[in-house]
């Protein structure tokens, strides 16, 4: 259920990006026009993120892409990976005191009803009740690392992103620097700067975009790996803190029996 809530998400975020792509007006820019005079007075149309997109080609509008999957995947993660989301506020006193009284079955029904990081854990761990407690923490152990391991494939995408812009932007900035040898060479080294423009320019776009791109979806992973790290921790103790009396209980009887 989690996760086609954070697939839904993904969609509509996806879908506003790409509208908002359409409409988006950065800053303007003056074109790069070999026949208009430097001190020309005409206003410069301006540059949006179309105009731009045009200007890289193919590599440009991948980066655009990858921009907006990037965006999509951080918004997602700042609503499924965030302690409300992964440990419910109320579950864990409930829990707690349904396997206090022994209400195992109950307990189950609660976790089944509330699914999320901590009720996966719990409920792997009431499964394993009648085997003792250290069932159950083996049992919680396995789990928590299953459910992390799931959450730390989710945001390796934003590693992957953060890769991919730059290194598709180092691409473009080549190509644009092979394009413009290409033009000195194609003139035998008779090219003015208007007819190296086009190639330069390209470079600087994609490398501008690799790195816009790269950057944040850098930060965001690493924000998001730790977060990962910390809640996964917290879910460990909060679940060991619901077993504390039936930790306490099952020692209590052995001791009797012994």
């Amino acid at each position: 259920m989690a996760d086609r809530h954070g697939r839904g998400w993904i969609r509509f975020v996806t879908f506003v990006c790409l509208f908002s792509l359409m409409t988006l007006t950065p800053l303007h820019a003056q074109e790069v026009e070999g026949e208009k005079p430097a001190n020309s007075s005409e206003t410069a149309p301006p540059a949006t993120v179309w105009t731009l997109i045009e200007a890289s080609g193919s590599i440009g509008a991948i980066i655009i892409l990858l921009s907006v999957a990037g965006m999509a995947l951080i918004i997602e993660h700042a609503i499924t990976i965030r302690r409300g989301a992964l440990i419910p506020k109320t579950l864990p006193a409930e829990l707690h005191r349904q396997i206090t009284a022994g209400e195992y079955a109950q307990a189950e029904a609660l976790c089944k009803q509330q699914p999320s990081y901590f009720s996966y854990v719990v409920l792997a761990g009431l499964q394993e009740v009648r085997l003792g407690y250290r069932a159950v923490e083996k049992a919680m152990e396995d789990a928590s690392h299953e459910q992390a391991s799931r959450l730390f494939r989710k945001v390796e995408y934003l590693a992957l992103i953060a890769n991919l812009a730059p290194m598709l932007g180092l691409l473009g900035t080549v190509y644009g620097i092979l394009l413009a040898f290409k033009t000195i060479a194609e003139t035998h080294g008779a090219a003015v700067a208007s007819d190296l423009a086009g190639g330069v320019y390209l470079a600087l776009v994609t490398t501008v975009e690799g790195l816009v791109v790269g950057i944040p979806a850098l930060g965001a992973y690493a924000i998001y790996r730790a977060r990962v790290e910390q809640l996964a921790s917290e879910v460990g103790l909060v679940a060991e803190q619901v077993f504390n009396n039936f930790k306490r209980n099952r020692a209590l009887r052995r001791g009797q029996k012994s």
